[in-house]
């Protein structure tokens, strides 16, 4: 046929000149025909003929077959073409035929990509102008579909269709195959995919394949983190528009699905299905592996995973993965602190929605589950099903490393930790990490100082059940735990396991960092901070931290100076038991710590620990000032203070700092006059017990310091110290005035007094005063009458050493 008219934009051709004005109207988007009910403007003026038949409700056109009405000839004739099945429209690139041009018009741009229709609001392009017209409605909020019988209004005129469907129960759509029937064509075709089991649309990141294109783009999403579906009421975006429908009914509390045989209501119809099956008992879903059976597909889905262990849901934040999506979301809350379930009684809130669940119990009180055999009564079924394990000591959940069997699932997660060394709950406060929730709950409470558990006899307040447990039976002397092995009897469990490595010597704790090995884990918790330096107890009052609570505890006695801890044999109060049990073994002469090597005896094992490195001569801390090596820590630390001349220490009577505490201790003695150091042999009282020990060697003669160059003797170490810098020629003691050194500490303060005129030293009774404590005690002889330096050739006696000394030269003349 002649086409002679063509476009000049487009090179289209037609055969009469009306159809090319008509074309030329796409182009200049010229609409001159006008409804005069809405003012719609058309192109076309058949398209406004058929426009108004809207309005009119007219249906001139029949289908001879069904006997359906149509407003327009266009219309009535795609009907015809679903009786006849006639198929005129052929794709020229896939040879897919089609029942309407515009239906070919449309596929055909799945082929060439063209979108020629754009939005105006967003500028999203769509290939046909029904679907950029049904996506301006959602801009324009427009549903001008309406139901007569609910009112329920649709953007889109098919949704409308489909949903009067719900009120005819009509379902036009059968399978040829299975005869089920369907109320949308959509849910036919995704239903004939079931019989042929074909999927030809592929995932090229995880090569899962679908039997739909649409399921393939849902699940790219899953891929892409895309979520372009949003709720306009909480701003939350999900992947699947279904899921964003789903959650809008959790804002308008829609529940259209309702139970024929409960009248129980529900917000989507796959939640109904699922329940219907609770009254049926059907479980149409069996598990391959073991043959357990399922009432939703979902639930086997989960349960395959069990075979398996595959855990595909994974947090983006710490990469830790899940069985079921759900776990994964209750995880990711822990991250984000959100806590969506409340409580509507005490408004308590809580990660996930089981775990509100077992939390309304402890309001109702009901215990509807009772032990048949101790008539101990549950709000739960399954804590029920647990206590009844105490009795049958069933332990189902077996450990596949070590084989150790466990009466409780979460015990059993709790000790597959101990293997993977995975500590999932953290502190917020301290970032310490825990392998279970409930240490994490107790070790929070350390921060809180909350103690919710209190005793009914005597009040007193515990930070942990078991702890008020252990206690109460302090009250009821039960010790329900024996030994095996000596029948000693124990108040709780762990005591007696305690106790058993006392017979065994098993060290089960190992540090993973020196290779030591504990026989309580409590022991090796507190050494592993020796290596981290970490001090978790902090002092509410001067907010010094602590490694141990008992330290602190301690500690924080001397703020409210209570000693509860009295000596019976001479009333001396202490601030801690441990100081009490030492002190006691001055009064016992007890020296149970031995040395392996000297045989010397200590009251005290940090006395022996001190001692032993003596012969080790192992000085781990070094002074990054003067590389002068210390055995101990404590020691570096006070030597530091000799560098920075910090004095933290201060005199609440007469305001002198020093930088050492036995230094404060020893001159508030002064104040008080108090010496509570006395000689067995002599009766001399002392202020320090280092003034003591070196007393001592008075009457032993003890000289157990050697000089190696002269081999000289000396029974004080700081002499033998002073000694040594004689042959050295050190003189590290400097006057700040005069610039003059000294070998002696005390010397440099005995000379800063020549420079003061300072005279500290008194006598009580000729009031002579002297700048030096030696000076006084020569000058008290004068008044004493006291010579203690005898000749041993001659016996004649001196009031002053340098006086023999001078004497012992004329017998050696």
């Amino acid at each position: 046929m002649e086409k002679p008219f063509t476009c000049d934009i487009c090179n289209k051709t037609f055969s009469v000149r009306n159809n090319l004005m008509e074309h030329l109207r796409t182009h200049t988007k010229e609409k001159p025909y006008s409804c005069d009910e809405c003012n719609k403007t058309f192109s076309r003026q058949h398209s406004l003929t058929s426009h108004l038949r809207t309005h009119s409700k007219e249906k001139p056109f029949a289908c001879d077959v069904c006997n359906k009405a149509f407003s327009d000839p266009s219309t009535l004739r795609n009907h015809l073409r679903t009786h006849t099945k006639e198929k005129p429209f052929a794709c020229d690139v896939c040879n897919r035929a089609f029942s309407q041009r515009s239906t070919l018009h449309r596929h055909f741009r799945t082929h060439t990509k063209e979108k020629p229709f754009v939005c105006e609001v967003c500028n999203r392009a769509f290939s046909d102008q029904s679907s950029l017209r049904d996506h301006i409605r959602i801009h324009t909020k427009e549903k001008p579909f309406v139901c007569e019988i609910c009112n329920k209004a649709f953007r889109q005129h098919s949704n409308l269709k489909t949903h009067s469907r719900t009120h005819t129960n009509e379902k036009p759509y059968a399978c040829d195959i299975c005869n089920k029937t369907f109320s949308r064509c959509a849910s036919l075709t995704s239903h004939l995919w079931t019989h042929i089991k074909d999927k030809p649309h592929g995932c090229d990141i995880c090569n899962q394949t679908f039997s739909w294109r649409t399921s393939l783009m849902q699940h790219l999403r899953t891929h892409t983190k895309e979520k372009p579906f949003t709720c306009n009421k909480c701003n939350k975006t999900f992947s699947h528009r279904t899921s964003m429908k789903r959650h809008l009914r959790t804002h308008t509390e829609e529940r259209p699905f309702v139970c024929d045989t409960c009248d129980r209501a529900f917000s989507d119809r796959s939640n109904l299905k699922s329940h219907l099956r609770t009254h049926t008992k059907e479980k149409p879903y069996a598990c391959d592996i073991c043959n357990k059976t399922f009432s939703q597909k979902t639930t086997l889905t989960r349960h395959l995973r069990t075979h398996s262990k595959e855990r595909p849901f994974v947090c983006e934040i710490c990469d830790k993965s899940f069985s079921q999506h759900s776990h994964l979301k209750t995880h990711l809350l822990r991250h984000t602190k959100e806590k969506p379930y409340r409580c509507e009684v005490c408004n308590k809130n809580f990660f996930d929605h089981s775990a509100l669940r077992t939390h309304l119990w402890t309001h109702t009180e009901d215990k509807p589950y009772e032990c048949d055999i101790c008539n101990k009564a549950f709000s739960m079924r399954p804590s029920l099903m647990q206590h009844l394990r105490t009795h049958t000591k069933e332990k189902p959940f077996a450990c596949d490393k070590c084989n150790k069997t466990f009466s409780h699932r979460h015990s059993f997660n709790s000790h597959l930790r101990t293997h993977t060394k995975e500590k999932p709950f953290v502190c917020d406060s301290c970032d310490k990490a825990f392998t279970d929730r409930s240490t994490l709950k107790n070790h929070l409470r350390t921060h809180t100082n909350e103690k919710p558990f209190a005793c009914e006899f005597c009040n007193k307040a515990f930070s942990q059940r078991s702890y008020l447990t252990g206690h109460l039976r302090t009250h009821t002397n039960e010790r329900p735990y024996a030994c095996d092995v000596c029948n000693k009897a124990f108040s709780g469990a762990s005591s007696l396991t305690r106790h058993l490595r006392t017979h065994t010597n098993e060290k089960p704790y190992d540090c993973n960092i020196c290779s030591k090995i504990f026989s309580l884990r409590h022991h090796l918790t507190r050494h592993l901070r020796t290596h981290t330096k970490e001090k978790p107890y902090t002092c509410h009052v001067c907010y010094k931290t602590f490694s141990q609570r008992p330290h602190v505890i301690g500690h924080l006695r001397t703020h409210t100076n209570e000693k509860p801890s009295v000596c019976d044999i001479c009333n001396k109060a202490f601030f801690d038991q441990s100081t009490l049990m030492r002190h006691l073994r001055v009064h016992a002469k007890v020296k149970p710590f031995l040395c392996d090597v000297c045989n010397k005896a200590f009251s005290q094992s940090w006395d022996l620990k001190k001692h032993s490195r003596t012969h080790t001569n192992y000085k781990p801390y070094k002074c990054d000032t003067c590389n002068k090596t210390f055995s101990w820590n404590s020691n570096l630390m006070m030597h530091l203070r000799t560098h920075t001349k910090e004095k933290p220490y201060e005199c609440d009577i007469c305001k002198k700092t020093f930088s050492f505490h036995s230094n404060l201790k020893g001159h508030l003695r002064m104040h008080t006059n108090e010496k509570e150091y006395a000689c067995d042999i002599c009766n001399k009282a002392f202020l320090y017990p280092s003034t003591l020990k070196a007393h001592l060697r008075i009457h032993t003669r003890e000289k157990p310091h050697t000089c190696h160059f002269c081999n000289k003797t000396f029974s004080h170490r700081n002499n033998f110290v002073g000694h040594l810098r004689i042959h050295t020629n050190e003189k590290p003691f400097a006057c700040d005035l005069c610039n003059k050194a000294f070998s002696h500490r005390s010397n440099l303060k005995t000379h800063l007094r020549t420079h003061t005129n300072e005279k500290p030293f008194v006598c009580h009774v000729c009031n002579n005063a002297f700048s030096d404590h030696s000076s006084l005690i020569r000058h008290m002889r004068s008044h004493a009458k006291e010579k203690p330096f005898p000749c041993d050739i001659c016996n004649k006696t001196f009031s002053k050493r340098w006086d023999l000394k001078k004497h012992l030269r004329t017998h050696t003349k």
